[in-house]
């Protein structure tokens, strides 16, 4: 039977609590071993589904993965097979992340066209198209991107739209490339660094990185390095929502509040109080939250990956909330789960309206992706009386134990199966 969380809601969380590893920089450093034949050391690597889907696809590549605790050494000596298959692809649309380092080192990839969150039509034609513009070959056979090229070619590049996955397997590609790449419209998010970072560590010369324009200057061969992955933003703003939403007094360590500045300012005018420090926030639930509007946009906007906890917060607020999501088509998917624990919310096209509700109520209710997961356990620890959220899979592939987490701020909460 698939695991479920039982949740007793109403208890204030108290206490400190470390946030996991960023998955969302631990997937694309996984991803750029590939890119030589010298050994790539990470340390701080979250254990998660997502994490362990990677390492078997990098292993069916051609990798030697060694893993202790929170450390992963991936060694690629020669790849050994350019196929990434579906059955890997279709659980995780960052399964895409192999195919710039495939073509850049071992001239071909083949890649299954991915799969991930029910969250809406996500295409990798800024992939495809980049790659183009570096001299790849393109062709779709079967449900597989296939690419070749003998060698990538230094271009500039300005993509459509800002992507973060694409900016990555661009990036990774143009590393190996003969000349110089600019990327226009770059992703500017904290996980493009940190990727930046390990590849300056392994001999790529890269520049720009956080802006909107990256220069790779192309080299012949890359070396192995020691990298460090930055902390999870996305999990720190959840674990903080899950203190304010409980009028609780929670301190979230190993953090870095530059990385979550939209979300702490939304919080803020929502009324939650926040003692922010080098590496750490202290929240302080207030009694209830103040309404607010907000706009999901790429970073350093509020972040598409935090609109469904924050709606879950504006829905005991004191007046009328609107949430407009401009990155992802079907990212209200909670709202009907929500709706069954006494939310009022109603939804038009990418606007939800929210009027807030003083309390939610236990129900079973069912996750249908990653955020979704946890928007529904912050409300169940809110919630008066017990909650049984389904379908906690979803969870599991970017939250790192975080029902251990919670229970150690005091939250009534179990696994079953």
């Amino acid at each position: 039977m698939p695991a479920r969380l039982e949740i007793d809601g109403g208890v204030p969380l108290r206490g400190s609590v470390r946030v996991s590893a960023a998955k969302n920089a631990a997937l694309p450093a996984l991803a750029a071993t590939l890119l030589t034949a010298d050994r790539v050391q990470l340390a701080n690597v979250p254990d998660l589904d997502d994490v362990r889907t990677m390492v078997r696809l990098i292993e069916r590549l051609g990798a030697t993965v060694q893993r202790e605790g929170g450390t992963v050494s991936a060694q690629v000596a020669r790849v050994t097979n350019n196929v990434a298959p579906y059955e890997l692809v279709s659980t995780m649309r960052a399964s895409v992340l192999v195919l710039g380092p495939l073509v850049a080192r071992h001239g071909t990839a083949r890649v299954a066209l991915p799969g991930g969150c029910a969250i809406g039509v996500r295409p990798i034609d800024q992939h495809l198209k980049g790659l183009a513009r570096l001299g790849a070959e393109i062709a779709m056979e079967d449900g597989y991107v296939v690419a070749r090229a003998s060698r990538l070619k230094g271009a500039r590049i300005a993509t459509d739209l800002v992507t973060v996955t694409g900016t990555e397997n661009l990036m990774m590609a143009a590393a190996l490339a003969e000349g110089t790449t600019v990327i226009e419209n770059a992703a500017r998010e904290p996980e493009i660094v940190d990727l930046a970072d390990l590849l300056a560590t392994m001999g790529a010369r890269v520049h720009g990185a956080g802006t909107t324009r990256l220069t790779i200057e192309g080299v012949s061969e890359l070396g192995g390095a020691v990298h460090r992955i930055i902390p999870d933003r996305i999990e720190a703003g959840t674990l903080i929502v899950a203190g304010a939403i409980t009028g609780g007094d929670v301190t979230v360590t190993d953090l870095v509040p530059d990385h979550l500045s939209a979300v702490l300012a939304k919080l803020d005018e929502c009324g939650v109080a926040l003692a922010v420090s080098a590496d750490s926030v202290r929240v302080w639930g207030p009694e209830r939250p103040r309404a607010a509007n907000v706009t999901t946009s790429p970073y350093p906007g509020f972040p598409t990956d935090m609109q469904a906890q924050l709606m879950t917060l504006l829905g005991l607020a004191d007046g009328q909330s609107r949430v407009t999501e401009t990155i992802f088509e079907n990212r209200f998917m909670h709202v009907a789960e929500l709706a069954r624990m006494g939310a009022s919310i109603e939804t038009d096209g990418a606007i939800a309206m929210i009027r807030g509700v003083s309390r939610y109520q236990g129900a079973p209710v069912m996750a249908s992706d990653l955020r979704a997961s946890a928007a529904l356990v912050l409300a169940a620890l809110a919630a008066r009386g017990r909650t049984t959220v389904s379908r906690v899979y979803h969870l599991d592939r970017g939250y790192e134990r975080l029902e251990t987490k919670l229970h150690a701020l005091g939250a009534h909460i179990e696994r079953r199966r």
